[in-house]
């Protein structure tokens, strides 16, 4: 492959997808084989959304009908604000929890602040949906995450009875809103097969 070749090749959305979702893969398959542990699974779990970030931004770019618009650059600075967040608080909750904060109060607290940093990030994409004035747009947006929410409900409820029978193991509920994320990708790519276009989210 030349290097013109390569660097057309980096510049893809498929390029971006499929490092997402093997760096994706790679997490889960250490999470569920306990060769790590949960703060650090939290901690890796952050490469495949900073690649999803970059997947999408790729999408943005190239998309025809999805320009450097200020509703895309409001939702983006938002997201990147409660990515972060979500980056400080995992890292002070695993620190306190290394150092052995005692405290019940403190607990719940530092425990609480990476799942509020997600709502963050759900909230984001509930004022993309009221702010775009593009009924296309919305509609992909939409349908995004309506494709997501069946993909991770319908997950959730298939291993949940599989783990009532103790045929699988269990797994933490924050889980449930990375499959919903996954699933945004997938929205992502059906909307490209089916209308032409990523979307702008």
């Amino acid at each position: 492959m030349t290097e013109n070749a390569k660097f057309a090749l980096t510049r893809t959305v498929p390029f971006w997808a499929g490092l997402t979702f093997a760096a994706f893969g790679a997490v889960a398959g250490l999470a569920l084989s306990d060769a790590i542990n949960t703060a650090t699974t939290l901690l890796l779990m952050t490469v495949p959304a900073a690649l999803f970030f970059q997947t999408m931004r790729v999408a943005n770019r190239d998309g025809s009908c999805t320009g450097k618009r200020e509703v895309q650059r409001r939702y983006t600075k938002r997201v990147a604000l409660f990515t972060s967040l979500y980056l400080l608080a995992l890292a002070v909750m695993t620190f306190a929890d290394k150092n052995g904060v005692g405290l019940h109060a403190v607990r719940v607290v530092l425990a609480m602040l990476p799942g509020l940093a997600i709502i963050g990030v759900f909230w984001s994409i509930g004022r993309l949906i009221v702010e775009e004035r593009d009924e296309f747009l919305r509609m992909l947006t939409i349908r995004q995450s309506l494709i997501a929410t069946a993909l991770a409900l319908s997950a959730a409820s298939v291993w949940g009875f599989l783990e009532t029978a103790d045929i699988v193991i269990h797994l933490d509920a924050y889980w449930w809103a990375v499959v919903w994320f996954g699933g945004i990708g997938v929205g992502a790519v059906m909307n490209r097969m089916k209308y032409g276009s990523w979307g702008a989210m």
